[in-house]
């Protein structure tokens, strides 16, 4: 594997944003029908392609309960609608099974996700559950767990009090959870972005150019463009998060040599000029809502390369015990307390500011007694962990050490880590992590590293399964690639290896 080969390709490719298509956001598309056929056709043949061995749909690695049962329910329910094969019926019947299991260990299931819910879950499942038994795919679940749910959604539509959603609002992003029987929490005349898009999601700009503008020319629009190899992504497009965690994990590497820092700066041209002052970015230029997350990552990476923006705009983002990712967010983030904190330290400020002491705080409460963290925006808890000791080394040690213990810890025994399946993603932030503590002055055990390396060589190939959280499971895979390739090249600096 030639590194540099890689990582220079790697920035020729980065851009538009680059996300494996999800089965939750494909059923949806294939629900257009006869508002275009084409690609409801496209996707229904995605959709059907894609069950998994044991009749459900989701991420096929790992086996997380809120993306099997959202996936599966949307899938089964496109393909009573649409379908009209035999197989299609065949498939049907074995989505039946996978459902029945789902739904007999749906207390367990709805427990068992560390991270819990995937976004919308308690507004969109009830409106699945719904249209799934009008159509007989399920039976007999009033009383049951998932029946609870229903409730959950309509005590949170309640509290809206006749608001109306649009696109300055996150919701718009779960449109789809209004189903039916709630079209009047939207307003129409400001909901649409500038690309057609509802919230720059596939499955919700499907719902709307079904249920509340039927053939709406400039969604439709936005969905062929979605479109790629007959599935769509769970977002799209997200240049401006691409770019910036590509950036974030080369700049983890230090000094670059000069083709591939001439490579970065269109990258950096792109995102100095989508910083909006006092405000940061989104995680796509059009895209409506702030997020302090790809703010964070943004500023850290233009500083990094000597780009001039403003702290002000992570300000924004501080609330009183934490830094928020999204207004109205109902639970914070851990990884974006990490970022913030990661841009705070990028800006200069020293461990005693009370902004930082605000986050140190916060990540000492939230982590666990084993030493980790875990995100409701990743699956794993290597992520959030990982992210938190290259942030906190040399820079406040002590709240590191547990979780580097950790990592040292649950490092499996050829070498990887993965919390489902050892996984490439998971092994490069772990390496990441260890690396960064080794270039800090801390001990690290080399045969660990050199096991960890080698085993990163073999496995370091495209694609990788999906471990990030969306309205399902997903995998920006040159994001993921880019860590990857960071971790090997930090390796061969360090002359561990």
């Amino acid at each position: 594997m030639n590194l540099r080969e890689e990582t220079i390709q790697l920035l020729q490719e980065a851009g538009p944003g680059r996300m494996m298509n999800t089965a939750y956001d494909t059923a949806w598309v294939a629900r257009l029908g006869e508002l275009d056929k084409s690609i409801s056709y496209q996707a229904l043949e995605w959709v059907c392609e894609h069950q998994l061995p044991d009749g459900s749909w989701g991420a096929s690695d790992a086996k997380y309960y809120h993306d099997r049962t959202i996936c599966t329910l949307a899938a089964m329910t496109a393909i009573a609608r649409r379908g009209k094969r035999a197989q299609d019926r065949l498939q049907i019947e074995r989505g039946k099974i996978a459902l029945e299991n789902l739904a007999r260990g749906a207390t367990k299931g709805l427990t068992g996700d560390p991270n819990g819910a995937t976004i919308g879950f308690e507004l969109i499942m009830p409106t699945l559950l719904a249209e799934a038994e009008s159509l007989g795919i399920i039976h007999n679940h009033h009383g049951h767990v998932l029946e609870r749910i229903r409730h959950q959604r309509d005590a949170k539509l309640a509290l809206w009090k006749g608001q109306t959603i649009n696109r300055y609002m996150t919701m718009a992003f779960s449109a789809e959870m209004a189903g039916t029987d709630r079209p009047e929490l939207f307003d129409l005349e400001s909901l649409q972005e500038a690309n057609g898009s509802i919230g720059y999601s596939p499955s919700a700009t499907a719902y709307f150019a079904i249920y509340l503008r039927p053939q709406d020319p400039a969604a439709l629009e936005y969905l062929r463009r979605s479109m790629f190899q007959g599935g769509v992504p769970n977002a799209t497009p997200f240049e401006v998060f691409e770019r910036s965690w590509v950036l974030w994990n080369l700049a983890l590497v230090g000094s670059l040599d000069a083709e591939t820092l001439a490579l970065c700066q269109p990258h950096l041209d792109f995102l100095e000029a989508a910083w909006k002052p006092g405000e940061g970015v989104r995680f796509a230029v059009g895209y409506t809502p702030t997020d302090g997350d790809d703010t964070d990552i943004a500023y850290t990476v233009l500083r990094h390369y000597g780009r001039s923006v403003g702290v002000n705009a992570i300000f924004a983002y501080e609330k009183e015990k934490h830094f928020q990712c999204f207004k109205f967010e109902v639970n914070p983030s851990i990884s974006t307390n990490v970022h913030a904190l990661g841009a705070l330290r990028q800006a200069g400020l020293e461990v005693d500011h009370p902004s930082i002491q605000k986050i140190l705080k916060f990540l000492l409460e939230t982590r666990k007694a084993e030493g980790y963290w875990f995100d409701k925006w990743h699956a794993s808890p290597y992520y959030p962990t990982a992210h938190a000791i290259i942030t906190l080394a040399g820079y406040q040690d002590d709240l590191a050490i547990p979780a580097v213990d950790w990592l040292l810890k649950t490092q499996r025994k050829e070498g990887s880590w993965g919390s489902y399946f050892a996984s490439a993603e998971e092994t490069a932030y772990c390496l990441q992590a260890l690396l960064i503590w080794h270039l800090s002055g801390k001990r690290v055990p080399t045969d660990k590293i050199r096991q960890a390396v080698s085993w990163l060589e073999d496995h370091a190939g495209k694609p990788y399964p999906p471990l990030w959280i969306g309205k399902c499971l997903y995998s920006p895979e040159l994001v993921v690639h880019s860590a990857v390739l960071s971790a090997l090249l930090l390796a061969n600096k360090t002359g561990l290896v």
